[in-house]
């Protein structure tokens, strides 16, 4: 792979290339990207959807809103430290080319904010639960009409598969979404391979998967467009990592290692004194002990180490990444930055710790189970009154569940997997109260 195709400007729809060197500073490509993104609808959305704690009314925990902004800074910084680098190493993308340092960090920055843009309500267990609908519930009577890819979307669904659909698919008045950047969109898609087969390999790009079916040829465009590595069998999709991946995923797991145990110690899940001990292992290098012990509140004392921390973290993945750039830009490169870190045993303390005491916090186990029967029944009555109108089957019921649906799924198309999928994505679009709100009324609760 090379970094000149890489960086591609193009969008959905261009008939001509887009220059670099041609591109308006005032208004630049990749900065329009994280415009266009943070505009969106379903950005906006984020605000009520799960980081850690589902339905929290506390001020200072993270939602995923707040925690994408943070790790779109994050990104940016990253981004910014390693095209300086990478400049310096390839001249000739700056002198011939004409790009810059930052161009980097704002291809890095707006892949980052939408990274978790195609997450349902409730946060992860949002996505196990449409899963589960379609592997052990209801769903499962769709098996024998899918094919097995199709099958396997379902009962596997994949945030990060959502997102490109949110980013990219067409719809009346939205040819091509939001029209981003090749190269923001391949930044965005840590998992450039379809659902099956499943984790073929240990590489990190097969940890998951990143496109739907029917954003197969979608995804395959902007690969060839970017230059992924082609990888897999001849029958499968899928490609090397688009080397920007690694940083976005690099912002994502300091923030969520650093800022969800932040969350954790403020709700009092986390004991003080223990858990400020792991920050300062992570900071001992960095930390000026005069000034920390100045401090006098719990935030106060946080919000400082966990800027060195992250500062910290920073620094070194820039390393890493300089370090292993020749085996990423050849789709060697098979784990993920922070893996490499010299923190690791630090940093899995603090995993381990947030695990124990936030993930499965008595608090968060019972709001998952209310997002699980919630998610299960909106999928079960919209999936029913789709498939029954394919069937011609519509009870009175059905009919005014599609006038719901109607605006979001195309029910002139007479294809099954289509149909529920497209269920999903309007259901994975719902924040946490709206999905609430449309449980309580569907169940009669509300008026």
């Amino acid at each position: 792979m090379n970094w000149e195709q890489l960086l591609s400007l193009k969008r959905y729809g261009d008939a001509h290339k887009r220059l670099r060197k041609e591109q308006d500073e005032t208004r630049l490509g990749f900065e329009v990207d994280y415009d266009r993104i943070i505009f969106s609808s379903e950005f906006r959305s984020l605000q009520d959807k799960t980081q850690v704690v589902p339905l929290s009314k506390t001020d200072f925990v993270h939602t995923r809103l707040t925690h994408s902004l943070e790790v779109s800074v994050v990104g940016r910084s990253l981004g910014r430290k390693v095209g300086e680098r990478i400049l310096k190493k390839h001249p000739h993308l700056k002198d011939v080319h004409g790009y810059q340092m930052n161009d980097f960090g704002a291809i890095v920055a707006a892949a980052a904010l939408a990274h978790d843009i195609g997450n349902p309500p409730f946060g992860h267990s949002g996505e196990k639960a449409i899963g589960e609908f379609f592997k052990t519930g209801e769903g499962k009577y769709y098996e024998d009409l899918l094919t097995k890819k199709q099958y396997q979307d379902l009962c596997d669904f994949e945030g990060n598969a959502n997102g490109l659909k949110i980013l990219t698919e067409s719809r009346q008045g939205r040819i091509g979404g939001l029209r981003l950047s090749y190269a923001t969109l391949g930044a965005f898609t840590k998992y450039p391979k379809e659902s099956l087969p499943k984790k073929p390999t240990t590489h990190i790009a097969d940890k998951k998967y990143g496109f739907f079916q029917n954003e197969k040829e979608t995804f395959k465009d902007i690969a060839e467009d970017l230059g992924l590595i082609k990888r897999g069998d001849a029958d499968d999709v899928s490609y090397c990592r688009h080397p920007l991946v690694y940083l976005v995923e690099a912002a994502d797991d300091i923030c969520y290692t650093i800022i969800d145990f932040e969350d954790g110690i403020n709700l009092g899940l986390i004991q003080e004194e223990y858990a400020l001990e792991y920050l300062i292992n992570l900071v001992r290098d960095s930390i000026q002990t005069k000034t920390y012990n100045a401090l006098q509140s719990t935030q106060d004392r946080l919000s400082y180490l966990r800027s060195l921390a992250i500062n910290t973290l920073i620094n070194e993945a820039v390393e890493i990444f300089m370090k292993y750039e020749d085996e990423i830009l050849s789709g060697s490169f098979s784990k993920a930055l922070i893996d490499y870190s010299a923190y690791e045993a630090q940093i899995n303390d603090i995993i381990k710790l947030s695990i124990s005491n936030i993930y499965q916090s008595q608090d968060v186990i019972d709001k998952e189970i209310v997002g699980y029967k919630v998610i299960n029944e909106l999928l079960n009555i919209f999936t029913k009154a789709v498939i029954n109108n394919l069937n011609d089957e519509l009870s009175n019921f059905d009919k005014l569940i599609l006038k719901v649906l109607g605006p979001f799924v195309d029910l002139k198309n007479n294809n099954i997997y289509d149909n529920l999928l497209s269920v999903c994505f309007y259901v994975s679009k719902m924040s946490d109260s709206n999905a609430m709100l449309t449980y309580q009324k569907l169940k009669g609760n509300h008026l």
